[in-house]
């Protein structure tokens, strides 16, 4: 069984960025978005206007939240062999209604891919008064648009930081 990481967030975060589930790099490492091929990093700082992949893990971590930007995963636990989300097999959702009340001056939540949006979005619910945004994947599994492409889809989140 694979678990994620706990929440990475802040009572000031504007945007919350979720995942699926780290893949076998990330679990190895203890660290989101850890496999050198994932654009997470090139993708996100994009979107706060800062180079990230430069820094150390930690750092990384800091600007996110300086920049109000929140980082989880919609699966809490799940069985997996390798890294793909379709492999994904008997997942217990994260509780994302329970964050969600934690963080007051939450704008969006950010879909990280098709696997995230769909488990995420089952969690929330339409209730929510929260922009609810489906990015394409950071991941190099998911090599079917451009860098350029993705950075334009996740720049849009710009707006509500």
């Amino acid at each position: 069984m694979h678990h994620c990481f706990p929440p990475v967030t802040r009572p000031d975060t504007r945007l919350l960025l979720l995942g699926s589930l780290p893949g076998a790099v990330s679990l190895a490492q203890q660290r989101y978005y850890a496999h050198p091929q994932n654009l997470f990093w090139r993708l996100i700082g994009a979107v706060i206007g800062r180079d990230l992949v430069p820094l150390a893990y930690e750092e990384r971590l800091a600007a996110l939240l300086d920049a109000k930007v929140g980082l989880w995963d919609t699966v809490a636990a799940a069985t997996r062999d390798g890294s793909l989300d379709a492999a994904i097999r008997l997942h217990e959702a994260s509780d994302l209604a329970a964050l969600v009340a934690t963080l007051p001056e939450l704008r969006a939540i950010g879909f990280n891919g098709a696997t995230s949006a769909r488990i995420g979005r089952r969690q929330l619910g339409p209730a929510l008064d929260l922009a609810l945004i489906d990015l394409p994947s950071s991941s190099p599994a998911y090599a079917s648009l451009s860098f350029e492409r993705k950075r334009d889809a996740w720049l849009a989140l710009a707006a509500y930081l």
